[in-house]
């Protein structure tokens, strides 16, 4: 009878860990060399284009972020600030 209450209770913890993964958000991931590193930001060059993506003092980073280096960062897209535009009136025919 433990075993079945302490493996109930590993699959309930589980299950809230793995919903909190899901609520967390998608993870995207873009590689390319680096055009410029600072402690707020990394440059990543994607084509033709420089990819400029925040981060901050939990941002795990492995190796020497230099110039030119190639890296694969792996981000995920946050809303910052939500604003509901009214509709504008039907025109009359």
């Amino acid at each position: 009878m433990k075993r079945i209450v302490a493996l109930t209770t590993a699959l309930v913890l589980a299950s809230f860990g793995l919903g909190y993964a899901f609520a967390a958000g998608k993870t995207y991931q873009v590689t390319g060399p680096i055009v410029e590193s600072r402690s707020d930001a990394i440059v990543v060059k994607k084509g033709t284009e420089n990819w400029e993506i925040a981060r901050d003092g939990n941002t795990k980073v492995t190796g020497d972020l230099k110039v030119g280096e190639k890296v694969t960062v792996m981000y995920r897209m946050t809303a910052a600030s939500i604003e509901v535009k009214p509709e504008a009136p039907a025109k009359k025919k």
